[in-house]
């Protein structure tokens, strides 16, 4: 691992392409399997499922895992090209073992796979496992790729049908609701589902190349696209996600993009959830809204939010929602309305916060941006470096938080230099004005990822301008 691109991060093995395909997608595959066997956690039949987003590379890339769950023993299941939280409700409903091959929002020249467990995703201890058993079993070389290994079995139908059976087929009645499809593999799953829910569906800018839709940090067009649908006709929200649908992007009535922690509080608030487990990136105004009887802070990334779902829960918590920053909810329990029950599905979905968010205005009859006000956030933005190296990082959160406080302080003597900090996840300053910034290594790709609030936009947007500058001239 040491010489490769490929590394676990917060959403399984990610990479380059070019050190993906073939033999270490096989190789790593065969690994996971080997753990799954040794544990004896196949499917029923001794199935695996299998399935992979709308990326050049997927195809190749899940092919080459068919082939490595069929040499291993086991039973390959082709769930085709859906979204990951489908793949995740179909594993977990048939008790069997699911590999997704998706590099999620990063660039095409990336790819990866997410493993998961028949109960959910793996853990840290399992990755730990993963990368024994890939040294153990030294496979530095894929066999052909045989046709028709795997069975086919359909996942995106009860995904669909997940939504409209709880939320009912009027929920979305008389709202016209804009879908930005571009390269979700759940592109046309949406209007599928919100077609079904009721809603007037207008699809828009659909891509016939892969677009990396970052929910965390949005390029300027996808921004200035989604206000340019808005002022063309009217529209209720913009709803879309990133590449594999586990993360959304939702935007009011004048397209203008809600944070994802906002979306995951009034997923949250909808379903009545009285826990919600989040990482510190999210906004600080969760702890003052009131909504929630606990509200518990982890690190980035899914398996820490789900092991903090379990302890909520194991503490006597009546309903746990689970979100991140960017979006992607996890449901820790059943959820219950209308004599109807939504199954917990403790992995990232899209299309729960999509709905929740929708079907709240559809009730309250008020539009998503007032609804986006009541909650009070702080004006929270983020955005990232590319291609920072994470040792590069490592050394500037090392810098900020030297028992030497004269760097951080002159960088932050603006805003009063720095009152506190937060090491539970890269390094989050609290500054003398009230503001905080953040800054953290993606567990995902070589990037650095700054994360800032302030009273007001003009102060994030000067805040997070400031932050970025410094860690680029930190890192050059």
């Amino acid at each position: 691992m040491s010489a490769s691109s490929l590394k676990f991060g917060t959403s399984g093995l990610r990479g380059l392409v070019t050190e993906l395909v073939g033999a270490p997608a096989y190789a790593y595959t065969r690994a996971f399997c080997e753990m799954i066997r040794e544990d004896g956690a196949a499917g029923p039949a001794g199935e695996a499922m299998i399935a992979r987003d709308l990326r050049a590379s997927s195809p190749q890339i899940a092919a080459a895992c068919i082939q490595a769950v069929a040499d291993a023993g086991l039973v390959p299941v082709d769930c085709g090209a859906v979204p990951t939280p489908a793949l995740a409700l179909a594993a977990m409903g048939a008790g069997a073992p699911a590999i997704m091959v998706t590099g999620s929002h990063i660039p095409e020249d990336r790819n990866g796979l997410k493993f998961y467990r028949k109960g959910g995703e793996i853990d840290k201890a399992d990755e730990a496992r993963i990368l024994a058993l890939h040294a153990r079993l030294a496979i530095d070389r894929a066999p052909p790729v045989a046709t028709a290994l795997a069975h086919p079995l359909e996942a995106l139908a009860p995904y669909r049908a997940r939504y409209v059976d709880f939320f009912g087929a009027e929920a979305l009645a008389g709202m016209s609701v804009g879908v930005y499809q571009h390269s979700s593999v759940a592109r046309d799953a949406m209007c599928e589902t919100l077609a079904a829910l009721g809603a007037r569906v207008v699809p828009l800018g659909r891509a016939e190349a892969f677009i990396p839709v970052d929910t965390e940090a949005l390029r300027p067009e996808d921004e200035e696209l989604a206000l340019g649908w808005a002022q063309a006709q009217p529209l209720d929200a913009i709803v879309s996600t990133d590449g594999d649908a586990d993360r959304p992007l939702v935007a009011d009535e004048q397209g203008r993009f809600l944070r994802g922690d906002l979306v995951g509080a009034l997923t949250a608030a909808a379903l009545g959830a009285d826990a919600i487990v989040t990482p510190v990136t999210s906004n600080s105004a969760l702890e003052k809204l009131g909504l929630f009887v606990q509200v518990l802070r982890t690190k980035v990334g899914s398996p820490y939010v789900i092991a903090g779902m379990q302890e909520a829960a194991g503490a006597g918590a009546r309903l746990v929602v689970g979100f991140e920053a960017n979006g992607g909810v996890l449901l820790g329990s059943d959820a219950s309305a209308r004599g109807r029950t939504l199954a917990a599905l403790p992995t990232r979905d899209a299309m729960l916060p999509i709905v929740c968010a929708l079907a709240s205005m559809a009730r309250a009859r008020r539009p998503l941006s007032a609804l986006a006000a009541d909650m009070a956030f702080a004006v929270a933005l983020s955005n990232r470096l590319q291609n920072v190296p994470q040792d590069r990082t490592a050394a500037f959160i090392a810098r900020l938080d030297s028992d030497d406080p004269s760097f951080r302080d002159e960088a932050f003597a603006a805003h009063g230099g720095v009152l506190a900090r937060d090491r539970r996840d890269g390094l989050r300053l609290t500054l003398g004005d009230g503001a905080t910034a953040h800054v953290r290594a993606s567990g995902n790709a070589p990037e650095l990822r700054v994360y800032v609030e302030a009273p007001t936009q003009a102060a994030a947007e000067a805040l997070l301008a400031e932050g970025l500058a410094l860690a680029r001239a930190a890192t050059a």
